[in-house]
């Protein structure tokens, strides 16, 4: 597999989305029913691309779409990201693609760019505990747990918390 990171292109914003919502859904992460706001979250690609300070990435191979991630500098997409923080936000690789690259070449990216940022200092994310594959990827990569930063965006649902992950530039 030839896998290229580059910006997502306007063509693909649905097909990136389907990609995200339905890595989530079939990993068992949300209950995806007609009300369900954030897989219309997921789906928003668009909305990711256009926000400032944030911008998707996508994996292909080829005209093969892969995967995606959004990296945010700054801006109203950064959940836990502090003024000198990168941040890696919805990273979703295919089911055809996963265990073949695709999801470490996007995080690698991300590591990479905000290297390139000045005065960035760490790359953060945040992941729900039952994304196990997603921990040991970030583990090997240099991540480490962050649990004094570990927080609930639904404060209603208190036994939902994501846990945190940095990586020293």
């Amino acid at each position: 597999m030839d896998i290229t990171i580059r910006p997502a292109l306007d063509a693909e914003f649905d097909a990136r989305g389907e990609i995200t919502a339905r890595a989530y859904l079939d990993d068992g992460l949300l209950a995806f029913d007609s009300g369900d706001a954030y897989r219309d979250t997921l789906r928003d690609v668009r909305a990711r691309a256009t926000t400032p300070g944030a911008q998707v990435l996508a994996a292909v191979d080829g005209d093969r779409l892969l995967g995606n991630v959004t990296f945010v500098a700054g801006g109203p997409l950064a959940d836990i990201a502090a003024p000198d923080e990168a941040e890696v936000r919805m990273l979703a690789v295919s089911r055809e693609a996963r265990g073949r690259g695709a999801g470490e070449a996007l995080v690698r990216h991300c590591a990479d760019r905000a290297r390139t940022l000045d005065g960035c200092r760490r790359l953060v994310l945040s992941t729900q505990p039952g994304m196990r594959a997603a921990h040991r990827l970030y583990e090997r990569l240099g991540f480490v747990r962050a649990p004094h930063r570990d927080w609930n965006p639904l404060p209603d649902v208190p036994h939902f918390a994501l846990l945190a992950y940095e990586l020293t530039i």
